[in-house]
């Protein structure tokens, strides 16, 4: 089994492998890894079974992530408690993650609100909520979104009251990724000096949380209302969307990551049913027009694991071409991830119309990760600013 300190060693060998769009030795016997945990750990059954719960997630499962395999903390930097891997491996577990429908707040703590931290300058704010993330005992979101829908800093309208230690929230937040069960709310608020962030406690006064009715409820949203809250200020006064704009990037990559996963899989379910579903006395597969979406899946799937896996690499790197990237994976991997699980019903037939295929679950999480921070068109828009198109 991989461990940590063998990850350790191939840490520096990461960026040029990936860079290649290859793996190392040591970063495949992670996915391996991941894939055999998930495997056991997130079966069709146990995604169904969660998803019908309040809370929407296993908690033993969650406390085995991050005691037993340290997920939460891969990369979260070694003196904040976690293991300093790059984002190279955070992508390789959440591309397994998305092949496998985790249940899990994993996205919204990991990924949303421990990059937000990471970036925000406030070693202080790292010092307190970092740890707690790593070892999977904090459980934490983001909250910028509000019912207006729009994901950029226009939409923000709630503000922050007060000021140093005295500072409160009033207003409304929407879609709010596992916002019913985060012990740490990172929010986007305006104060005097323009969008700042600030960080509540999940059971602050004034603070009041109600899950939304989605179509995807493999993964939980809620609506989180704010009436004099107490909040802490993160980072600077009046950066909050500077922090806010280049954790998106990595939101969207690390998003691009899962929905590559999700595309490979539909891909196996099809081609396999393709292979054994008998008509006319031959296989279907046998047949030129399923031989070509079967083909087509293929092209936009391998096409999509070349922009979600250069992202990575921008985001580990954290370069000039991360923005225009992180745009791009995410308007590709998105269309790509919602034409394959569609065409996975297809060639399923009646049978994957219905609710009790997994089929079913693929063509929602597929539909719900493509209009998540931004649908395409959204982001071929910021691609062709990004670009000075």
């Amino acid at each position: 089994m991989c461990t940590q300190a063998d990850l350790c060693a191939s840490r520096k060998r990461a960026t040029l492998c990936s860079m290649n769009f290859a793996f190392t030795e040591e970063q495949e016997e992670l996915r391996s890894t991941v894939r055999a945990f998930l495997e056991n750990k997130s079966s069709e059954e146990a995604v169904r079974e969660q998803m019908e719960t309040e809370q929407g997630y296993d908690a033993a499962v969650w406390q085995q992530m991050g005691e037993q395999m340290g997920l939460q903390g891969l990369a979260i930097p070694e003196e904040f408690g976690g293991s300093g891997y790059s984002f190279v491996e955070l992508g390789i577990v959440l591309e397994e993650m998305g092949r496998a429908l985790l249940c899990a707040p994993f996205f919204s703590t990991a990924v949303l609100a421990a990059q937000t931290l990471i970036h925000s300058g406030d070693d202080a704010a790292k010092q307190a909520h970092l740890p707690g993330i790593a070892s999977g005992e904090t459980i934490a979101t983001v909250a910028y979104v509000e019912p207006s829908g729009k994901w950029d800093e226009s939409g923000i309208t709630m503000e922050a009251s007060g000021s140093g230690s005295d500072v409160t929230l009033s207003g409304t937040k929407s879609f709010v990724i596992d916002g019913h069960v985060a012990n740490l709310i990172i929010v986007a608020a305006k104060s005097g000096a323009g969008t700042s962030l600030y960080a509540v406690q999940g059971d602050a006064s004034g603070l009041t949380k109600t899950s939304l009715s989605t179509m995807d409820q493999t993964r939980k949203q809620a609506k989180l209302d704010f009436d004099n809250t107490p909040a802490t200020l993160i980072g600077e006064e009046g950066k909050g969307w500077e922090i806010l704009s280049t954790v998106l990037d990595l939101v969207a990559v690390g998003l691009a990551a899962e929905q590559v996963g999700g595309a490979q899989m539909v891909l196996e379910q099809a081609v396999e049913y393709a292979k054994v579903r008998v008509q006319f006395g031959r296989p279907i597969g046998s047949f030129q027009a399923i031989k070509h979406k079967c083909a087509d899946m293929l092209l936009e799937v391998e096409s999509a694991k070349s922009a979600a896996y250069y992202g990575m690499w921008c985001a580990a790197e954290m370069n000039d071409e991360l923005a225009s990237t992180a745009s791009l994976a995410k308007a590709y991997c998105s269309e790509a991830y919602f034409h394959a699980a569609a065409e996975n019903i297809q060639i399923h037939g009646g049978i994957g119309f219905t609710w009790e295929h997994p089929a079913h679950l693929y063509f929602k999480r597929a539909k719900s990760s493509e209009l998540m921070f931004g649908d395409p068109t959204y982001h071929r828009e910021q691609l062709a600013q990004r670009i000075g198109i």
